[in-house]
Protein backbone atom coordinates (compact mmCIF):
# COMPACT_ATOMS: atom_id res chain seq x y z
CA UNK A 1 0.00 0.00 0.00
CA UNK A 2 0.71 3.79 -0.53
CA UNK A 3 3.82 5.07 1.76
CA UNK A 4 2.23 8.46 3.92
CA UNK A 5 4.31 10.76 5.87
CA UNK A 6 2.59 12.49 8.95
CA UNK A 7 4.10 15.38 10.39
CA UNK A 8 2.54 17.33 13.70
CA UNK A 9 4.73 18.20 16.80
CA UNK A 10 2.42 16.13 18.86
CA UNK A 11 3.91 12.78 19.59
CA UNK A 12 0.21 11.55 20.41
CA UNK A 13 -1.14 13.00 17.52
CA UNK A 14 1.55 11.16 15.38
CA UNK A 15 1.20 7.84 17.01
CA UNK A 16 -2.48 7.71 16.97
CA UNK A 17 -2.96 8.39 13.20
CA UNK A 18 0.01 5.63 12.12
CA UNK A 19 -1.13 3.18 14.41
CA UNK A 20 -4.11 3.67 12.77
CA UNK A 21 -2.94 3.57 9.50
CA UNK A 22 -0.68 1.16 9.56
CA UNK A 23 -3.95 -1.29 11.19
CA UNK A 24 -5.26 0.12 7.87
CA UNK A 25 -2.28 -1.21 5.57
CA UNK A 26 -0.34 1.55 4.94
CA UNK A 27 3.22 2.29 5.31
CA UNK A 28 3.48 5.38 7.39
CA UNK A 29 6.75 7.60 8.25
CA UNK A 30 6.70 10.58 10.79
CA UNK A 31 8.78 13.75 11.16
CA UNK A 32 8.03 15.72 14.53
CA UNK A 33 8.57 19.07 12.80
CA UNK A 34 8.09 20.85 9.55
CA UNK A 35 11.93 20.94 8.83
CA UNK A 36 12.29 17.06 9.93
CA UNK A 37 9.03 16.69 7.64
CA UNK A 38 10.49 18.56 4.75
CA UNK A 39 13.77 16.64 5.15
CA UNK A 40 11.73 13.41 5.19
CA UNK A 41 9.50 14.47 1.76
CA UNK A 42 12.38 15.26 0.26
CA UNK A 43 14.47 11.89 1.11
CA UNK A 44 12.04 9.51 -0.18
CA UNK A 45 8.57 11.61 -1.82
CA UNK A 46 5.56 9.78 0.11
CA UNK A 47 2.17 9.29 -1.84
CA UNK A 48 0.27 11.11 0.60
CA UNK A 49 1.91 13.97 2.86
CA UNK A 50 -0.22 14.16 6.38
CA UNK A 51 0.65 17.43 8.13
CA UNK A 52 -0.01 19.62 11.01
CA UNK A 53 -0.52 23.45 10.40
CA UNK A 54 0.69 25.00 13.78
CA UNK A 55 3.97 23.55 14.60
CA UNK A 56 7.45 25.83 15.87
CA UNK A 57 9.73 25.37 13.73
CA UNK A 58 7.66 25.69 10.39
CA UNK A 59 4.45 26.20 10.22
CA UNK A 60 2.49 24.09 8.13
CA UNK A 61 1.49 26.74 5.34
CA UNK A 62 5.26 27.84 4.89
CA UNK A 63 5.82 23.63 4.59
CA UNK A 64 2.95 23.09 2.25
CA UNK A 65 4.00 25.42 -0.23
CA UNK A 66 7.57 24.47 -0.19
CA UNK A 67 6.48 20.73 -1.17
CA UNK A 68 4.42 22.25 -3.87
CA UNK A 69 7.12 24.13 -4.98
CA UNK A 70 9.42 21.14 -4.95
CA UNK A 71 6.86 18.66 -6.16
CA UNK A 72 3.67 20.88 -7.74
CA UNK A 73 1.90 17.20 -7.58
CA UNK A 74 1.87 16.42 -4.12
CA UNK A 75 -1.13 15.30 -2.38
CA UNK A 76 -1.02 17.07 1.09
CA UNK A 77 -3.95 16.88 4.14
CA UNK A 78 -3.86 19.73 6.71
CA UNK A 79 -5.08 19.24 9.92
CA UNK A 80 -5.44 21.86 13.10
CA UNK A 81 -6.24 21.93 16.30
CA UNK A 82 -6.60 25.89 15.56
CA UNK A 83 -4.34 28.32 18.34
CA UNK A 84 -6.78 30.70 19.37
CA UNK A 85 -9.82 29.29 17.53
CA UNK A 86 -8.88 30.02 14.09
CA UNK A 87 -8.72 26.22 13.13
CA UNK A 88 -10.99 27.22 9.88
CA UNK A 89 -9.08 30.21 9.20
CA UNK A 90 -5.79 28.47 8.92
CA UNK A 91 -7.18 25.12 7.12
CA UNK A 92 -8.97 27.54 4.27
CA UNK A 93 -5.35 28.92 3.54
CA UNK A 94 -3.77 25.73 3.56
CA UNK A 95 -6.20 24.58 0.85
CA UNK A 96 -5.87 27.71 -1.07
CA UNK A 97 -1.79 27.00 -0.77
CA UNK A 98 -2.54 23.42 -2.18
CA UNK A 99 -3.78 20.69 0.85
CA UNK A 100 -6.37 18.29 -1.25
CA UNK A 101 -8.35 18.34 2.33
CA UNK A 102 -8.24 19.26 5.60
CA UNK A 103 -9.80 18.43 8.76
CA UNK A 104 -9.73 20.09 12.44
CA UNK A 105 -8.66 18.22 15.34
CA UNK A 106 -9.37 16.21 17.76
CA UNK A 107 -8.66 13.54 15.49
CA UNK A 108 -11.38 10.73 14.22
CA UNK A 109 -9.24 8.11 12.99
CA UNK A 110 -12.42 7.04 10.54
CA UNK A 111 -12.72 10.45 8.83
CA UNK A 112 -8.85 10.55 8.35
CA UNK A 113 -9.09 7.13 6.77
CA UNK A 114 -11.58 8.03 4.55
CA UNK A 115 -9.78 11.79 3.71
CA UNK A 116 -6.58 9.29 2.77
CA UNK A 117 -8.39 7.24 0.65
CA UNK A 118 -10.57 9.70 -1.62
CA UNK A 119 -7.05 11.67 -1.59
CA UNK A 120 -5.00 8.53 -2.59
CA UNK A 121 -7.60 7.25 -4.92
CA UNK A 122 -7.76 4.21 -2.83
Amino acid sequence: MADILIIDDEPSVRKIIATFLERNGYQVRTADSGVTGLLEFNTRRPALTITDLIMPDKEGLELIREMKAIAPDAKIIAMSGGGFGKAQTYLKLAEKFGAARTFVKPIDCQQVLTLVKEVIGD
